[in-house]
């Protein structure tokens, strides 16, 4: 299995470089850490370790993002919680992000 997402600053009409995320795991109880990096150039991320079965979440770091670009945003952090049923397969979560909305969907 392995992990990636890709964000897109859609308010920019560009992939979003430098947005710091967050992969946690959920332990029934509370979150652990499994790995911190920032995006790429091209707003990608796809290093992330290969997660077993389990529920996860991505923390993106979308305040300090548009704080680089001089920009005020309603969402300072963008949390997606999402389940991984078949290690076997592989899962990308992208993010297209704006000021004042986001969405996520399962990529491929």
């Amino acid at each position: 299995m392995t992990l990636s997402t890709h964000v897109l600053d859609t308010g920019r009409g560009r992939p979003a470089a430098g947005v710091p995320i967050r992969l946690d795991r959920h332990d029934g109880e509370t979150w652990r850490p499994l790995a911190e990096n920032v995006t790429d150039a091209d707003g990608r991320l796809g290093d992330l370790p290969a997660p077993d079965a389990g529920t996860y979440r991505l923390r993106f770091g979308t305040g300090p993002y548009f704080a680089a670009h001089g920009t005020e945003t309603f969402y300072p952090e963008v949390s997606v919680v999402f389940v991984v049923s078949d290690p076997g397969e592989h899962h990308h979560v992208p993010l297209l992000v704006s000021a004042y909305g986001y969405s996520t969907y399962r990529g491929s």
